[in-house]
């Protein structure tokens, strides 16, 4: 889901993690022990595949480590592994379509992952674990629970381990998302500064624009065929149009008629 400044989750992969970030994401899931049985947008989603013929195992595993976060709810491990076990089902086909589209169930999902990873974070760990923060990420986008606040938590995390032009870029559009202006323009001042030299000035407009309209609501105007439309670019990156009537200009004189 990484680093599309207008929450589109693809444009800007293509220009800034040209460096092999997917390839370090990829190095990440295995070191972190859960391979790719991810679902979801993004970044993710090249590390996605279903795993409908292990769900029952995840199943366990989550029966598992819930029983003890109930029995033993200050421990960290079982709240992190918890958490980690239901990010792996819900990349089953129940939870997530071929497309990457998260399902209710997938949402359902998502919401309690959340909820574990908050108790885990709860607990003050000295390390916060930056792989798991990684994945926890997916769930806090547009395509699943909208939380762009926790996604900034989860960033600022990420950034430590990680301190890269994409993530820095992607936690500036997740401060603006969420109103947090002044974690926005830190992150959007580090990330122009880490970007190619290039990028820079590219970035530094896109971030501006992020800003300024941190829900993609610009309104852009077009004329096809003789006709004006106002478009309006949607979360997803897709743009809906609707005719402008024009309403006819007014008369400039009155004439009369002499008798």
């Amino acid at each position: 889901m990484l680093f599309d400044l207008r929450g589109r989750h693809r444009r800007r992969l293509v220009r800034f993690i040209y460096i092999g970030l997917a390839v370090l994401i990829g190095l990440g899931l295995v070191g972190f022990g859960i391979g790719g049985g991810l679902g979801g947008g993004g970044i993710f989603s090249a590390a996605t595949s279903n795993e409908s013929s292990g769900g029952a195992s995840f199943q366990a595993q989550i029966k598992k480590y819930r029983k003890q976060t109930q029995t033993q709810p200050k421990d960290l491990a079982a709240w992190e592994n918890l958490t980690k076990a239901l990010l792996h089902e819900s990349g089953g086909e129940e939870f997530t379509t071929s497309t990457g589209v998260i399902t209710s169930k997938g949402k359902a999902l998502f919401k309690q992952a959340s909820e574990a990873w908050s108790a885990y974070l709860a607990l003050n760990p000295p390390k916060p674990n930056p792989e798991l923060a990684e994945l926890v990420l997916r769930i806090y986008g547009e395509e699943g629970l909208n939380e762009p606040a926790k996604a900034v938590e989860a960033l600022q995390i990420v950034v430590e381990h990680r301190p890269v032009a994409s993530y820095y870029a992607e936690l500036a559009e997740y401060a603006y998302k969420a109103k947090n202006e002044r974690v926005g323009d830190l992150a959007s001042e580090k990330a122009i500064s880490l970007a190619p030299a290039a990028d820079r000035a590219r970035l530094k407009t896109e971030l501006a624009e992020v800003k300024k309209n941190p829900t993609g609501g610009k309104t852009y105007v077009t004329t096809t065929n003789g006709k004006t439309y106002a478009l309006k670019k949607s979360p997803s990156g897709e743009f809906t149009g609707t005719q402008i009537t024009k309403t006819p200009a007014p008369a400039t004189g009155t004439t009369t008629t002499k008798k």
